[in-house]
């Protein structure tokens, strides 16, 4: 007798292949049987009118720190994600010596926008190598499925202390010991290593993370060390400011590792083609043998701005800063007041030095209203500066004026990349790239700006449903691309698709009514900590290893998810 049977679905069963309208078999939590099931089982779930799918595979979180404390994983066990890897960007919290759990927070503060508070009161710190971490996070039952991968930034603190945060250049034993770890974390368990080369990425006090302009000998004898384990993958972002040099090294370092490597791919609005040729460059590379992808987001990659948010339109001005620190109702009756409104507005004119700060606080043709719910594929014309021209007002006012209503609540879409000049096929195109992975969500990090744990939810409602303003994509790509082609990635062959000797991660889904709510800021985290969530409507149940977990949007205290430990059979 089977565990449980779900009957009369229309199954997507992860593989690409056609939908068809089936039952699920499982047993011991694995899929058994697809097909007209004529045998008995224990329990027996209804799923006719309902698609049946894989559970997601969310390949780019940050939940290094929240897996410590957190066993229902959210918002991503909301969402359908059945497994989460997390360690990406070169930032994690092992391996970490003793001494080095405040700077390892403050990185994570910076780099990931996760309060410092927070991870002081919540990360239980049961460890100081990676092996132990592992340890760490498998003994504690949580709803879904966790992979870990090792973070470069961690590894070159762990071994050179001062000098490494300082970037100083590693020396011969120092790349030695690094190598030797990272493959002791990948025969360990750990999925994959990662690092990180942008500018972008800070510390809580302004500095540059570790890895940023690491010599190519490093990471290349990083690499080569991890392939001789014969598994693990490889993660990095980049800025791609000198391409040739930053793609030589990619290809360096998988050539190197012989083993997949994926980098994060953006389309800048001051450099919109440069995505292409980083795709170009990669179609080569894979013809040469190498398997190199690009990671790519859904929608637009963007920031949600208001009051209650890290930033918002005004947040760098001194007026402003002078009252930050006041409560969300203080803060909206004093800027009320003409006379701070107006210091305000006359500080705004004034460009930061920062390039990046500028294009996020005053290119206001790109800061659209959040109502009832968040449309992240709006027309210009819905922008704050498409209204401002509507009714003849200086577009700074308008911008001032929105951000206090609903007593300080209003909230705004701000794409920050993917979207130059509003060409919304940019997105289309990275995700039906041969060569591109579905990921970036970001889950558990940037607590205050961003809100893109949603991903997985977005991705079948938006492109299989209801996009007007471009071509939709078949629901079996869509479902493809963020199971089976997704596990497949990162080295998990037991899991993505509903077929038999697969674990049975499941999703079923009232696709009529698959939805978003808007984003909303909570404060739920340890220390009552800040974050911004956005829920899900449709989920009738998520299965993990074949338990029911999350039941019409609520949890059902079954945890079965378990630490992924390397590549799977």
């Amino acid at each position: 007798m089977h565990d449980l049977i779900i009957r009369g679905g229309t199954v997507v069963d992860g593989t690409g292949k056609a939908s068809l309208t089936a039952d699920v078999a499982v047993k011991d939590g694995l899929v058994v049987e697809v097909g007209k099931i004529t045998e008995q089982a224990k329990r027996t779930m209804d799923a006719e009118g309902l698609l049946v799918t894989p559970g997601w595979v969310d390949i780019h979180t940050h939940y290094d720190g929240q897996v410590s404390w957190d066993p229902y994983m959210s918002p991503s066990s909301w969402h359908g994600v059945t497994t989460a890897v997390m360690g990406n960007c070169g930032v994690g919290f092992a391996p970490a010596h003793t001494h080095q759990r405040e700077w390892m927070m403050e990185l994570m503060e910076g780099v990931e926008d996760i309060p410092g508070a927070v991870l002081s009161e919540g990360v239980k710190w049961e460890w100081e190598s990676f092996p132990e971490y592992l340890d760490a996070v498998a003994k504690t039952p949580r709803i879904m499925d966790i992979g870990a991968q090792i973070p470069h930034g961690a590894l070159r603190v762990f071994v050179m202390g001062e000098r490494g945060a300082n970037r100083e250049v590693a020396t011969p034993d120092d790349i030695r010991s690094m190598a030797a770890l990272a493959k002791e974390a990948i025969s360990a368990g750990a999925l994959g290593f990662t690092s990180s080369r942008t500018f972008v990425h800070r510390t809580k006090r302004g500095a540059a993370v570790p890895t940023l302009g690491a010599d190519a000998q490093e990471l290349i004898t990083i690499a080569r060390a991890i392939g001789e384990t014969g598994k693990g993958v490889l993660q990095l972002i980049s800025d791609w400011d000198d391409i040739d040099a930053e793609f030589n090294l990619v290809r360096d370092v998988t050539r190197a590792s012989g083993r997949p490597l994926s980098y994060t791919l953006l389309q800048h609005d001051f450099l919109p083609e440069r995505w292409r040729e980083l795709l170009r460059r990669t179609d080569v590379a894979r013809s040469e043998g190498m398997d190199i992808k690009a990671q790519v987001a859904c929608r637009g990659i963007g920031m949600i701005h208001g009051l209650e948010c890290s930033m918002q339109p005004f947040f760098l001005t001194a007026s402003y800063q002078n009252v930050a620190h006041l409560t969300l109702a203080e803060r909206v009756r004093e800027l009320k007041n003409p006379l701070l409104r107006e210091r305000i507005l006359r500080e705004a004119l004034v460009a930061p030095d920062n390039r990046r700060l500028e294009s996020i606080t005053q290119h206001f043709h790109k800061y659209f209203p959040i109502y009832q719910s968040a449309n992240y594929e709006p027309q210009l014309e819905d922008s704050i500066s498409g209204i401002a021209a509507l009714q003849g007002l200086p577009v700074a006012e308008v911008a001032y004026d929105m951000m206090l209503q609903d007593e300080g609540r209003q909230k705004f879409y701000f794409p920050l990349y993917n979207y130059a000049e509003n060409n919304l096929d940019v997105v289309r195109e990275m995700m039906t790239h041969p060569a591109t992975l579905l990921g970036l969500g970001d889950a558990g990090a940037h607590c205050g700006y961003i809100c893109d744990a949603s991903y997985p939810t977005y991705l079948i409602k938006h492109w299989a449903r209801e996009r007007t303003r471009g071509a939709k994509l078949p629901i079996e790509f869509l479902v493809h691309a963020q199971t089976q082609r997704n596990a497949r990635a990162l080295g998990m062959f037991d899991r993505g698709a509903l077929v038999p000797g697969m674990k049975a991660d499941i999703n079923i889904i009232d696709f009529e009514k698959l939805d978003l709510t808007a984003p909303q800021v909570v404060h739920d985290l340890p220390a009552g900590g800040r974050r911004l969530v956005q829920h899900a409507k449709g989920y009738v149940a998520t299965l993990v290893n074949g338990q029911v977990v999350m039941q019409e949007g609520e949890t059902t205290g079954a945890l079965p998810g378990k630490l992924v430990r390397s590549a799977q059979a």
